[in-house]
């Protein structure tokens, strides 16, 4: 193939060529004179062939920079034809000048020295020359390295993107020099008020995301020793990572929002294997916590299940989401199982992730059981929502019908007792996993609930499970049983508290007894109380009794008004009595009555003992002075008859 041919015309046209170069496979018929002028390298190699008379000499350069395209454009430049220089072109071209040694030695204002002041002047102060030659500079990557341009590109755009963009022409380009004194927008001139944009902090990220992964490592390299933040360093290699790595979810996550980008005219993103960019994702991400940056985390990790990652990878990045765990979400750990497991999730990634947990958090294990202080504690905190995660974690994959009992039980147990102030979700749990399992034995089902504490079961979780037909009758038992003993105890701290308040109102009580039992019994309370679950159930004894009290004084006083009736109403019936006897209407018409002999009887007796005579009046006045007050009572009665 003939790559380059003829262009030696201002000379002669009809000069046949005397050297042929092999570039990448392509052949370049070119002239001596015009190259050893110009080209150190090929001096050298023309010098030591001089014994050789051979008309016409080949040669071949092996890993010329930037290849075929790179090598015309040098050869132009021997055979004095203009060149242009662009950012795209420059580093290759600053590269291929140095390989064919093509400096002032050869040549006055040669390649080397053009391509060089190019470089410095025009592409290092300008933001988008600098992507754009970053971007082309693949090919050249040891050569770049070695003349460290590559490293003055890359700490040109690290110093950028700590300062203002509008000083670099990008992304204020787009307005160019149509900018007023102001900051306003001029259209023909004329000032419109309307104000530039301000730039956001990730205005860079989307241009980064065009660089191979051999310059963006160098990059993320170069700005973590200039100091640039963490957040910022997070976030672009997010970005980069959901651009190349699908399973991450990028354009459900980040919508596309850049109105205009250096490389998104002009380039197309690059080549890249998965696999190998995620694990260098993995060593360029800093140490950052946070919601966002953990459900990044978890996703990688799924994606690096995918890809068959390295190990190494795999425990790095169990161990940064372990470190965080708290900020996880369920649907995160949620990882599906793609080994040969026949479960449907990753339940032993799960549990090495707790593990990594346990371990940076492993001050709080020492204080087993905790104290009410150290459980309200902000340190306490994290244990607290990973046991809850946790628990809602087993409730999910409870319903897998090929997870064995050992996985939930060390799954359950890897975290302390001290984690959890209620066992409502592990008991939740097991019984989703009874639901799924029927066919686990009474004694299989009683090894698993050991890891409940029914003295950690709220009221709500001891009533469900006392009805719970899928439990063992021993466990329901069991459950009875702290039912009954949570009831009586906090219906004791119920009493003990009302006792302690209503002590003050007490005769006889010093004051500083009173504080002291207040005291005792507040904190009696309050350890009883604080039970989620039991807490409603005092309370609603408390009121009970307040009412029992108010029921109590009312009976009282209708039993009081029921005895008065009684009394009125024996009252009447006597009266009726009265009235209606024959001694009463004889005494009315003035007559004597007959009496009976077992009168008479009682009359003599009567006569003949030594009874004296007030004893005697007295009943007969009090029964005359009854009678008159009953009289105006039965004419009441016989009137309202």
């Amino acid at each position: 193939m003939t790559g380059f041919y003829g262009y030696y015309r201002l000379y002669n046209a009809r000069l046949p060529s005397d050297i042929t170069i092999i570039v990448d496979g392509v052949k370049f018929h070119l002239h001596k004179f015009p190259l050893m002028s110009k080209c150190g390298k090929i001096a050298c190699m023309l010098e030591e062939i001089q014994s050789i008379h051979d008309r016409t000499f080949t040669t071949k350069l092996e890993e010329f920079p930037g290849g075929s395209d790179t090598f015309l454009f040098a050869a132009k430049f021997c055979y004095g034809i203009q060149v242009e220089f662009t950012a795209r072109n420059i580093i290759t071209v600053y590269c291929a000048a140095d390989y064919l040694e093509m400096t002032d030695e050869y040549g006055e204002d040669n390649l080397l020295l053009k391509a060089e002041s190019f470089f410095h002047k025009n592409v290092l102060h300008n933001w988008k020359d600098c992507v754009l030659a970053l971007q082309s500079c693949e090919s050249c990557m040891p050569r770049a390295e070695k003349l460290h341009i590559l490293q003055k590109c890359l700490n040109a755009v690290s110093t950028m993107v700590c300062t203002d963009p509008s000083l670099f022409g990008w992304p204020m380009m787009m307005y160019g020099s149509l900018q007023s004194p102001g900051g306003s927008i001029l259209w023909n001139g004329i000032n419109t008020g309307a104000k530039i944009r301000s730039a956001e902090s990730d205005w860079w990220f989307e241009d980064i995301s065009y660089f191979s992964v051999g310059v963006f490592e160098r990059l993320i390299k170069t700005m973590k020793a200039r100091g640039i933040r963490s957040e910022y360093l997070a976030g672009v290699v997010m970005y980069y990572a959901r651009k190349y790595l699908p399973g991450l979810g990028r354009w459900q996550s980040r919508p596309s929002s850049k109105a205009r980008t250096v490389a998104s005219f002009s380039s197309t993103p690059a080549a890249v294997d998965q696999r190998d960019l995620l694990e260098n994702i993995e060593k360029l991400l800093p140490e950052k916590k946070g919601k966002s940056f953990c459900r990044f985390l978890l996703g990688l990790l799924r994606v690096a299940s995918i890809l068959g990652v390295n190990q190494t990878c795999l425990d790095s990045l169990e161990r940064r989401i372990g470190m965080q765990l708290e900020l996880a979400s369920l649907d995160g750990l949620l990882i599906p199982s793609f080994s040969n497991s026949d479960t449907l999730y990753d339940t032993d990634c799960v549990e090495r992730i707790i593990h990594h947990f346990m371990s940076s958090e492993s001050g709080l294990t020492l204080f087993s059981p905790p104290s009410l202080d150290l459980l309200s504690s902000p340190s306490f905190e994290p244990l607290r929502k990973v046991a809850r995660l946790i628990d809602n974690y087993l409730a999910e994959v409870a319903s897998d019908v090929n997870l064995k009992p050992g996985k939930i039980r060390s799954l359950a147990e890897v975290l302390p007792d001290s984690s959890r102030t209620l066992h409502d979700g592990l008991y939740r749990a097991l019984d989703i996993y009874f639901k799924a399992h029927p066919w686990l034995s009474d004694r299989e089902k009683e090894v698993l609930c050991n890891i409940i504490d029914y003295g950690k079961l709220s009221i709500d979780a001891c009533a469900h499970a006392s009805q719970n037909k899928r439990l063992p009758l021993r466990v329901v038992l069991q459950v009875l049983f702290f039912e009954q003993l949570h009831l009586r105890t906090a219906l004791a701290g119920c009493l003990n508290v009302l006792e302690a308040e209503s002590a003050p109102t007490g005769r006889g009580i010093a004051p500083t007894e009173i504080a002291g039992n207040v005291t005792a019994t507040g904190e009696t309370g309050q350890r009883i109380v604080r039970r989620d679950g039991w807490v409603t159930i005092v309370r609603e004894n408390q009121v009970l009794k307040v009412d029992m009290e108010r029921m109590r004084s009312r009976v009282g006083e209708l039993e009081d008004e029921v005895s008065k009736i009684k009394r009125e109403m024996k009252k009447v019936k006597k009266s009726r009595s009265s009235l209606s006897s024959p001694c009463i209407v004889a005494g009315k018409f003035g007559c004597k009555p007959l009496s009976k002999s077992s009168d008479s009887q009682t009359d003599v007796v009567g006569s003949t003992g030594p009874t004296p005579r007030p004893s005697f009046e007295h009943p007969r006045s009090s029964h005359h002075s009854r009678h008159r007050k009953s009289l105006p009572l039965f004419r009441d009665l016989t009137h309202g008859s």
